[in-house]
């Protein structure tokens, strides 16, 4: 085994699977959330359902985009985590804190306000009325959400998964008997019948604030973070200059997630058009490709955190052979998983439903989802590598070409204009969305060979 792999590709995956591991568990937790969500839901009913697909799908685009701006603070501590700059890993954190404050309150008015979004789905009224209310109680969660994404995104930075890991579990624990109970009733509450889809999103508000809670107190009383000047004192000033900073990173890495999230945001919308059972359907694949994906995004937030320390301690080539080994082992994992969800897909979505209808709208789906997992792992790698590179601005364009451009595009061409019937309604949207993801990742690996040749032509030149 160790000869055909190669000792530095044994040594880079030794490096990435510590770290990586936790970061899926975590991760698999945070999707699970909305996977025991969507499951509930499911069995409530379907115009529920219907909301929760298109509800999610708002919030995850405003969460996450939001998110990637604040995501910035990982790129940038670990290199001064590979510097042993410890004390300006810490100010990061302080900074980080006070971007996040700031664009929660841009996410807010987006969730309180959702009207234009609404325009463009054009939900049927019963469908508006339960995803208006489903956005509000999304909106108690945002705050702890984002704060909670500067204590995840710093931990990564500095090599200490597990600690976010165990909150993220600890919560999944407290999601499954609060969604029940929200989403379905109890008798023991005067025969309550619950609140449906909204009663998901205020099971996550109460969670996500308990675990900022915890990871908040473990800041302040952990040992390890002693070194980091981070348990003395209240929340530094806002420094501008840093903040600035991590805004001209996170910025161009936000713009790019929000536009590789607004795909499935707008196949929700577009899809909604054609009905509860299409966009019903629509839902259980994109909670696969959601779950799927939390594998390649471990890896690469692993991947990129290790490039970007070895980055900060000098090593160029140690960054270059770590981003190449981690992209091939994602690559050959999604090949395997996708393929067995694909050939196990009636089994696999019996778990979420018993609906005949919805399961007739889902399984023709599995194919693209098997090569759009191929597509979205490699570009899980690349792009977090090159963010490790303080490389963000190329990436943002290679996405909104691809993933906009032919992805969105190309999917409202086959869903509506029907040039084929076989790829007409949902799958044209799945099949342009896995066109659209592929074109992506090839972009995102052409630039990191790109950033990687302008290196080493540097090195030559230094020596």
């Amino acid at each position: 085994m160790k000869r055909w792999l190669g000792a530095a590709r044994l040594n880079s995956y030794a490096q990435i699977l510590p770290l990586a591991w936790p970061v899926f568990i975590g991760q698999l937790a945070v999707l699970m959330y909305s996977t025991i969500d969507t499951v509930l839901v499911a069995r409530y009913g379907a115009l529920d359902l219907a909301a929760l697909a298109v509800g999610n799908a708002m919030y995850t685009s405003i969460f996450v985009g939001l998110m990637g701006v604040v995501l910035a603070i990982s790129p940038f501590a670990a290199q001064r985590f590979g510097a042993r700059d410890l004390t300006g890993v810490g100010e990061s954190l302080h900074q980080a804190v006070w971007l996040a404050l700031g664009l929660t309150l841009l996410g807010e008015l987006l969730l309180l306000w959702p009207d234009p979004l609404l325009a463009l789905a054009k939900p049927e009224p019963a469908v508006e009325a339960i995803i208006r209310h489903h956005l509000q109680l999304l909106g108690l969660a945002l705050p702890a959400a984002m704060l909670f994404t500067v204590y995840r995104g710093f931990n990564t930075a500095v090599s200490r998964p597990k600690a976010v890991m165990g909150l993220q579990l600890a919560g999944l624990l407290l999601k499954l008997p609060l969604s029940a109970l929200l989403i379905h009733g109890h008798e023991s509450l005067g025969g309550w019948q619950g609140m449906g889809a909204p009663g998901g999103a205020l099971s996550t508000a109460l969670v996500v604030w308990g675990q900022l809670t915890a990871g908040f107190l473990l800041l302040r009383r952990d040992p390890h973070y002693h070194p980091f000047g981070i348990q003395q004192g209240g929340l530094h000033a806002p420094r501008w200059p840093l903040i600035r900073q991590l805004l001209r990173l996170g910025l161009p890495m936000g713009g790019a997630i929000v536009i590789e999230v607004t795909g499935f945001t707008f196949m929700a919308l577009f899809i909604s058009r054609l009905g509860a059972t299409p966009v019903a359907g629509h839902q259980l694949a994109a909670n696969l490709v959601a779950m799927m994906f939390r594998r390649p995004r471990a890896l690469g937030t692993a991947t990129g955190a290790l490039v970007g320390q070895r980055i900060g301690a000098r090593d160029p080539r140690a960054a270059e052979r770590l981003g190449w080994h981690g992209l091939e082992f994602a690559l050959g994992c999604a090949l395997l998983l996708g393929g067995a969800i694909f050939l196990l897909r009636g089994p696999v979505l019996a778990l979420y439903t018993t609906d005949a209808a919805i399961l007739a709208a889902a399984a023709p789906l599995l194919l693209w989802v098997w090569i759009f997992h191929l597509g979205d792992a490699s570009q899980a790698i690349s792009a977090s590598v090159l963010r490790a590179h303080h490389v963000t601005v190329a990436p943002m364009l290679v996405y909104a070409l691809a993933i906009w451009g032919v992805g969105i595009g190309g999917g409202y061409w086959l869903a509506f204009e029907q040039p084929w019937p076989a790829l007409a309604g949902a799958r044209g949207f799945w099949a342009a969305a896995a066109a659209g993801l592929v074109l992506a990742a090839l972009g995102l690996v052409i630039v990191q060979l790109m950033v990687q040749k302008a290196l080493r032509a540097e090195a030559s030149a230094a020596a």
